[in-house]
């Protein structure tokens, strides 16, 4: 299911032990445009701290009462290292993180994450997970953990904010064509399908929706996002109702009102791999 980023903001995240804080950002990899971080202000109980949880700890989600359950624990997050959730982040910034809670790079690998699509599989404990090739000492990760920062030391910054992002400016093939309302990610993936194009400025109420994959270039300073679209198959396109869940045959139209092949039939959630012996 696809659910608006909008609406997942000030869900309450819960760790083992209590209450973590409420989600106010997500982090996305603008490469692959997937949700690597939920951006979460802590409150009063770490002098609002803001700390970011990935989804890879994240539990089954009470929808009904807005709530993510995470698998850690609340000192654990008081320790967790410190990122300025104010800037992009590069992946310097995210080696010790990962390291501190024991998640492998989501880098590694041909799938969303690692080599699964899905968070749950990089769980430290879940079949098939191996932090460190072989079953490492601690001396032997931190070993491997420097060797990981040093192959990205030349990294650009590449996580970027999803509450930042809207309001930028659609720019068609041919001319502007409105700016980005929402954004919509898979719940199980975390993968963001979507972004919700207001065209009101052109067509009075109309909001249709654009794959990330079709996006020619984004111009962060500028705040423009260009597609390889044109303004008339933008406007012909299939209308965006936000108070309607989005179905699979809804998705077919806008693929094929579009020509392009839908990102299922290339994406197959794998099965859970065996821990070697």
């Amino acid at each position: 299911m696809l659910r608006s980023m909008n609406d997942l903001e000030n869900y309450a995240i819960h760790a083992t032990d209590g209450d973590i804080g409420q989600v106010k950002d997500f982090y996305f990899d603008d490469k692959s445009w997937v949700v690597r971080y939920l951006v979460v202000d802590t409150g009063s109980w770490l002098s609002s701290r803001k700390v970011l949880i990935s989804p890879i700890a994240i539990g089954q989600p009470n929808w009904t009462d807005r709530v993510l359950p995470v698998t850690v624990t609340k000192e654990q997050v008081k320790n967790s290292p410190h990122i300025d959730t104010e800037k992009p982040v590069s992946r310097q910034h995210e080696i010790p993180y990962l390291g501190y809670y024991g998640y492998p790079g989501y880098w590694d690998g041909a799938g969303l994450w690692g080599a699964g699509m899905v968070p749950g599989l990089m769980m430290p404990g879940y079949p098939g997970f191996e932090p460190v090739p072989g079953g490492a000492t601690a001396a032997e990760e931190k070993a491997y953990a420097r060797a990981d920062a040093a192959r990205h030391e030349d990294d650009d910054p590449h996580l970027r904010s999803c509450k930042a992002v809207i309001g930028y400016h659609i720019h068609a093939t041919d001319g502007d064509i409105g700016h980005v309302q929402a954004l919509l990610v898979d719940e199980e993936t975390w993968a963001i399908r979507y972004l919700v194009v207001n065209t009101s400025n052109w067509w009075l109420d109309h909001q249709v929706l654009i794959a990330p994959q079709w996006i020619k270039d984004i111009s962060w300073g500028d705040a423009t996002v260009s597609v390889n679209l044109t303004r008339q198959a933008i406007q012909g396109a299939p209308p965006y109702d936000s108070t309607e869940l989005l179905n699979r045959t809804q998705e077919m139209g806008i693929y094929g009102h579009y020509g392009r092949a839908g990102y299922w039939t290339k994406e197959v959630m794998p099965k859970a791999r065996l821990r070697r012996q």
